[in-house]
């Protein structure tokens, strides 16, 4: 809670769980991690996170561990006005499998703040990561996360990030390194914006053979503006990538801004983008009130199955927590 390490205990004994401070302590070696990925002085966020005591969680999955069932974090941020700053290191060790899911929230009495999240992520060989994260923030509370990933030889990452609830501004754009051939990156993004500033997006380079890599984003607006961006770098031949980005524009007082980009630097690439903004059609809204739905239901009902994004490469338990998330939010046109 705010800087504080509340509780940290691992279900697996093939999985350590520690608040940073003391892995930092207890483990010399995990100074080869340390603000390898992310720059220190990448900005004013990650500076303030550098001159700060160390405070958030390492996570370990070790060589050949494989979990079942997903391990839980929570950053809570308690305090009004309060600036939390988070490092967080996440190693899997090669040809281990985990699954993390965190929430980022504030309870209601907390309206103002800023939550600096440097998170680095080291996917060793043949490893898989699935990493989802659900915020839940504030109306006005300002969230920086900064984060870095290296991926290598047929590792995997599936990367979800759930954006349901009011928040001021958000700016994050992650960063993932494909360095070892066959290995894969996947970024999904679901967001419901209904106010303030929202930017968003991800960063892969794929630097090595038979590499590929897909960015999924879903976007809903009646209100705020939100900047969906994707970037995608080819560097080596058969390198396979593709952007796509979808939006609902569902009221005037939205906007909906897509950013894609593609860098293809050798032959043989395999690189495509696709992006749309719309809204919902008349004989969707139609087809659903003649069953006996109201406007609003109806809005509801397929914004609902818009934001449903198929996740691959998930247990299936947690396919249906990250389902359930959507479900059981008011998510409601203008």
């Amino acid at each position: 809670m705010d800087q504080t390490p509340v509780v940290a205990k691992s279900l697996y004994e093939g999985v350590e769980i520690m608040d940073i401070a003391s892995a930092l302590k207890k483990y010399d070696y995990l100074q080869d991690y340390w603000w390898k990925l992310v720059a220190p002085d990448a900005d004013k966020y990650t500076a303030d996170v550098a001159t700060s005591p160390p405070a958030g969680y390492f996570i370990r999955a070790k060589s050949g561990m494989k979990t079942v069932f997903p391990v839980k974090s929570c950053l809570y941020l308690g305090s009004t006005n309060l600036n939390q700053r988070v490092h967080n290191v996440i190693v899997a060790e090669e040809g281990s499998e985990l699954h993390v899911i965190t929430g980022c929230t504030t309870p209601a009495h907390v309206q103002r703040g800023l939550h600096i999240g440097v998170s680095e992520f080291f996917i060793q060989k043949n490893a898989r990561v699935s990493f989802t994260m659900v915020h839940s923030w504030g109306k006005e509370v300002e969230v920086r996360p900064r984060t870095g990933i290296a991926i290598a030889e047929g590792g995997s990452l599936s990367n979800n990030y759930i954006l349901l609830r009011p928040v001021k501004t958000i700016q994050t754009f992650p960063s993932a390194t494909l360095a070892g051939r066959g290995a894969v990156a996947s970024f999904n993004t679901v967001v419901y914006s209904t106010m303030g500033n929202i930017d968003i997006g991800s960063n892969v380079i794929l630097d090595a053979p038979e590499t590929s890599a897909e960015s999924i984003s879903r976007v809903v607006s009646v209100g705020g503006e939100v900047i969906a961006r994707g970037r995608m770098t080819g560097r080596v031949p058969g390198a396979r990538a593709h952007l796509e980005c979808v939006g609902l524009l569902l009221s005037d007082k939205g906007r909906i801004y897509s950013i894609p980009e593609l860098d293809g630097q050798s032959r043989d690439l395999d690189m495509s983008h696709e992006a749309a903004v719309g809204r919902i059609s008349e004989e969707e809204l139609e087809y659903l009130m003649a069953r006996g739905l109201t406007s609003e239901e109806a809005t509801s009902v397929i914004v609902r199955g818009f934001l449903d994004v198929e996740i691959k490469g998930l247990p299936e338990d947690l396919k249906q927590e990250i389902k359930n998330i959507t479900q059981r939010e008011d998510l409601k046109g203008s």
